[in-house]
């Protein structure tokens, strides 16, 4: 039961009903009417700051800032905010679809908050609002009840219809005359009526006793005689009165599934309306369950049908310092979780932005477009691959037109972006589970891949770094270029959760019509909650098409996770990539299974790897992860997603904080993505002399580089050396010798 509440807060009384927060200048004006503003907290995203008791409401269209006076009355309002929200929340997926049809701000916003909703929150709304498919079913029971006294009705029928032809055929066959045939007839005569008038009068129940007829529930009879016809003269009143009755029935069948049918037509109409609400985002994995994601404090608070399935956006913030690490100065405190800082606003054309608050006092607005298109123009690609048939390409530079404006070391970046599976796994007991949600993780990172065949990463420049500080999903990730000839990346990324690290290099083959993309390295995974170390290495790639036509990308082969514990039972995971058939009937198809010690099969995977994957056996699945939606017109900006855009943003307050090695800096792909073709072109003849440069010094004076944050680890693999982090907040990469990269 939701109570009002009304408080006076600067200047302004505020009352709280049903999910709606209104405002005036006076209570006497708020009891009037007379409001100066009304708030629905359930389409509002919301952040309580606890030391300085405010209550922020963004509304899209305005920022609400409340203040309490009293530490006990900001935990009053907190807890009624948080009761109103859910039932509003709750009210609004129980709305009629009509009400989303209307163009009103109010409706927009509702089918905004709709389309963030997963499926499964949906349908439960659905069965505490489906009165027409109740109907329905009543009606198709009623039918089938009617249905079955039709049969029965039909069937005694027959024997009425079998019965009044037997004794004129008999009649035929035995008297020949013309006299006697019309005698036969004469039964159904006046004097043939009369006569029998009198014997039916006799013996009322004589034709009743032959034939019984019963409705609604109709009772067979032993069939009657032939010869004791003639003396039934009702009979063919009973067979009238059995047609009225098949006529009466029939017509109700009628009109029974016709309206069956109006209500499976308003019930498909629904789930049309529902649909075009859902965005591809919706389930399961897009939503984790609610009852993961809020604090033990609220969780008692969550009614039980939103408890399971919910996105929502309500956010006690945390500020922490460019470590992670909280502060207790003037901190946020998150349902979500303690180290998110993530929150919401608007631009100034309704496109939802995310502010990240990295540490310092000003918030960053994460982007959602590139600033520019992508620039289309002819390469002849031919003159350049012709004499590099079957040969490493990694070594033959190409021009900036086929490049997207990211780097090598961002793309694997990208390859974090369902970090939320690992988190999952983190929190999971279950060792097969975690190994389920391992694997999921694994395919996840080549989601991104599947629009961007026509385009190629940046290659690194020796000595290249790329940090990636992101509160919201609760890591942070720093890559470098540690080698150039073979060139290797190196990447490291850690959270509370896991520590993730690799270092990758490429081997790409062109083949005449294609091109073949194979990696060599081993992925690593570490989750040291349960001393869980996971290993991997990555599937062949392939860009087809790349001299004419359409460009697409496929992968193939058998990805093996090998699992190693300090405790507990050991999972392993095949995940295979199919190849292609022809007509692309199995598409980015992907087929694994989890394994116990003794390869017994405990789990059963499938999927694309470009939409989602799934546990279990059709149809019966659940799905573990789904790919996130893309954004609008992505094809005109490289294909990226949204996780891709914001990578090579170089906000204004983190300029300071990065080495002048980072990719942000990097002028020729900044021009690239600005739209400058031919200024990035001449960067990067620039930057490419650069380097040579560089290397002829080195080899002059017998020298080899080292990299800066990674180490040789005694498996050969390269590891981050734990200096990264320390030195960019004391005493700063500004201080340090850095080399001139561009």
């Amino acid at each position: 039961m939701f109570f009002s509440l009304s408080v006076y807060v600067q200047q302004r009384y505020f009352l709280l009903e049903r999910g709606i927060l209104t405002y005036a200048k006076t209570g006497t004006d708020l009891k009037k009417g007379r409001l100066r503003g009304r708030i629905d907290v359930g389409l509002s995203v919301m952040a309580m700051k606890k030391k300085s008791m405010c209550i922020d409401l963004d509304t899209e269209d305005s920022i609400y800032h409340l203040k309490a006076k009293t530490r006990d009355l900001f935990e009053q309002w907190v807890t009624q905010l948080r009761h109103h929200r859910t039932f509003r929340q709750n009210e609004i997926t129980m709305e009629p679809p009509e009400l989303l049809l209307q163009s009103d701000p109010t409706a927009n916003r509702r089918r905004s908050f709709l389309s963030k909703l997963p499926l499964a929150l949906l349908k439960n709304s659905w069965c505490q609002n489906s009165q027409d498919i109740e109907k329905c079913c009543k009606d198709l029971s009623e039918c089938e009840s009617a249905l079955l006294e039709l049969n029965l009705l039909l069937k005694n029928m027959e024997v009425l219809h079998r019965t009044f032809s037997a004794p004129a055929i008999n009649l035929l066959q035995t008297e020949g005359s013309k006299k006697e045939k019309r005698g036969h007839k004469k039964w159904r005569s006046k004097n043939y009526s009369k006569e029998n008038k009198n014997t039916q009068q006799q013996n009322p129940d004589a034709s009743s006793s032959r034939l019984h007829v019963s409705h609604p529930n109709l009772i067979y009879s032993e069939p009657v005689s032939p010869d004791s016809c003639l003396d039934s003269p009702d009979s063919p009143t009973d067979a009238s009165r059995m047609q009225e009755e098949f006529c009466r029935l029939a017509g109700t069948v009628h009109s029974t599934l016709r309206s069956a049918y109006t209500s499976l037509c308003t019930e498909r109409d629904r789930v049309r309306n529902t649909l075009d609400c859902i965005s591809e985002k919706e389930v399961l994995v897009g939503s984790r369950p609610l009852r993961q994601q809020v604090s033990s404090e609220s969780r008692g608070s969550i009614p039980e049908s939103l408890s399971e399935f919910f996105d929502a956006k309500e956010y006690l913030l945390s500020g922490s310092s460019s470590e992670n690490e909280a502060s207790d100065d003037d901190s946020y405190v998150s349902d979500v979780s303690d180290s998110t800082s993530v929150e919401f606003c608007r631009n100034e054309n309704g496109v939802a932005k995310e502010i990240l608050s990295n540490g310092s006092n000003c918030a960053v607005m994460r982007r959602d477009r590139l600033p520019s298109t992508r620039m289309n123009e002819s390469v002849n690609l031919w003159s350049i691959l012709r004499s590099n048939i079957g040969k490493d390409l990694s070594k033959v530079a190409m021009p900036v037109q086929l490049n997207e404006p990211l780097n090598t070391l961002q793309r694997l970046c990208e390859e974090v972006e369902y970090c939320h599976l690992l988190d999952t796994a983190a929190n999971t007991h279950d060792p097969h589970m975690r190994m389920v949600y391992i694997a999921a993780f694994a395919v996840s990172a080549y989601a991104c891949s599947f629009t961007r065949a026509g385009g190629k990463p940046f290659n690194p420049i020796l000595g290249e770094t790329y940090e990636c500080l992101r509160q919201d999903k609760g890591f942070r990730f720093i890559a470098e270029q540690v080698s150039h000839h073979p060139p290797v990346s190196a990447c490291h990324c850690e959270s509370k959760n896991y520590t993730f690290w690799q270092d990758v290099r490429w081997k790409n083959k062109f083949w005449g019509k294609s091109m073949e993309i194979v990696p060599m390295g081993v992925t690593h995974l570490e989750l040291p909650g349960f001393g869980d170390r996971y290993e991997w290495s990555k599937v062949t790639s392939c860009i087809h098409n790349i001299l004419s036509g359409q460009r697409w990308i496929e992968h193939y082969g058998e990805m093996s996770i090998k699992h190693s514990t300090t405790t507990g039972d050991v999972s392993h995971c095949k995940v295979t990539f199919l190849k292609s058939r022809s007509g692309a009937l199995n598409a980015n198809e992907v087929e694994g299974m989890v394994t116990d010690s003794n390869g017994r099969v405990i789990h059963s995977l499938f999927g694309k790897w470009n939409e989602a994957l799934y546990l279990g056996k059709p149809p019966s699945a659940t799905c573990i992860w789904r790919a996130n939606p893309m954004p609008e017109d992505h094809e005109q900006y490289y294909g990226f997603t949204q996780f891709a855009i914001e990578l090579n943003e170089l906000e204004e307050g983190l300029k300071a904080l990065l080495p002048l090695t980072d990719t942000r800096f990097r002028p020729d792909q900044r021009l690239l993505e600005e739209g400058d073709i031919a200024g990035a072109e001449e960067q990067k003849e620039r930057i490419e002399v650069l380097q040579r440069e560089r290397r002829r010094v080195l080899q002059e004076n017998n020298m080899t580089h080292s990299p800066r944050f990674f180490k040789r680890a005694e498996d050969d693999s390269w590891v981050s050396n734990g200096t990264y982090w320390d030195l960019r907040k004391d005493p700063g990469f500004s201080k340090l010798e850095i080399p001139v990269l561009w």
